[in-house]
């Protein structure tokens, strides 16, 4: 970690390749995507901005970067006895990761609460997410959202992200989706990777904005180039089907690829029928396409005809299919 930087990942996310804002309880759920999908998987919330570094040659951050975290907890306290807001924010991360000290939300809500008052941006967003979780604090949706619209007031791109999300919903706001759209549309400009994909939802569909396939597309495009799996999936579909832009499943495969080789059930199952009918300059390959539908299949998605076409394979070629996917999937299990 830089020695600026203090990341603060305010809440667990939700579902292979997601990433987002707010509130990760699945309760904002974004128009259908071209893909079938509906919306966005549980948004998982982003990180806050960066903390600034202290005074004093930033020695509490040096002392976190190198896993020293109780010294570093010693000389946040001394900088917060004498208000410094990042040092509130700094032992409010400790106490929230159970680094170094028994794991504690509520202490740490109310170190980031202090914080949020002297003025830190980090803060502001970590506790509104508290608050809209009812995490080491009671839950308050509106104080969440009093938080996240303070913080974007300053110009901040994630809690105008959190706070477009909240008038998506009209939870803890009233439900505006211009107001929405407006947000998370300024998010999706400072390259927030999920804002981007959320707004390619939302022209897709003409919420709060009117319906755009180009806009769709271009919105999707930048999420995926910055390797938002699940908008690599939505992208190479987009591609696959001229959606917005000009139909090249050439272009589509890589993406569609990268998708299915993250855990993308749908990418994996368009992969195999790419394979099996040798699509978008891909050599036909039955066997390849045999594993990459018993990989989709294991992850729930059906298609009897692509089934009836794998059991119709040579008992050679199924058996190298199964093994190709089972070594496939016992990798993903190293990865965890």
């Amino acid at each position: 970690m830089n020695k600026t930087v203090l990341a603060l990942l305010l809440v667990v996310g939700a579902g292979a390749g997601a990433a987002a804002v707010l509130v990760a309880t699945g309760q904002i759920a974004l128009p259908d995507l071209v893909s079938g999908k509906s919306g966005v998987d549980d948004p998982a919330p982003a990180e806050a901005p960066a903390a600034k570094p202290m005074p004093d040659d930033d020695a509490a951050y040096m002392a976190f970067d190198q896993g020293q975290y109780l010294t570093a907890l010693s000389l946040a306290e001394r900088r917060a006895a004498l208000g410094d807001p990042q040092a509130h924010t700094l032992v409010a991360r400790i106490y929230e990761g159970g680094l170094g000290v028994g794991k504690d939300d509520i202490t740490a809500a109310r170190w980031y609460a202090r914080a949020a008052e002297l003025g830190d941006i980090p803060a502001m967003l970590a506790i509104g997410n508290m608050l809209a979780e009812g995490r080491g604090i009671g839950k308050d949706r509106v104080a969440a959202a009093a938080m996240y619209e303070k913080a974007a007031a300053t110009g901040d791109p994630l809690a105008n992200y959190n706070l477009g999300l909240l008038f998506l919903k009209g939870d803890g706001k009233p439900e505006n989706p211009h107001r929405a759209a407006k947000h998370i549309q300024y998010a999706a400009e400072k390259n927030i990777a999920q804002a981007q994909y959320d707004l390619a939802a939302l022209y897709q569909k003409g919420v709060g904005v009117e319906a755009d396939a180009i806009a769709a597309a271009t919105w999707m495009s930048k999420a995926a180039r910055q390797g938002l799996v699940s908008a690599q999936y939505e992208y190479a579909v987009m591609l696959m089907r001229g959606f917005g832009l000009k139909e090249d499943e050439s272009k589509a495969i890589p993406f569609l690829q990268t998708a299915a080789e993250n855990g993308i059930a749908g990418a994996q199952n368009r992969l195999a029928w790419i394979h099996q009918e040798g699509a978008g300059g891909v050599p036909k390959d039955p066997a390849e396409a045999a594993k990459w539908r018993l990989i989709a299949k294991a992850g729930g998605v059906a298609d009897e005809k692509l089934d009836l076409l794998v059991d119709a394979l040579p008992d050679s070629q199924k058996k190298s299919a199964q093994k190709a996917a089972q070594e496939w999937q016992d990798k993903q299990l190293t990865l965890r």
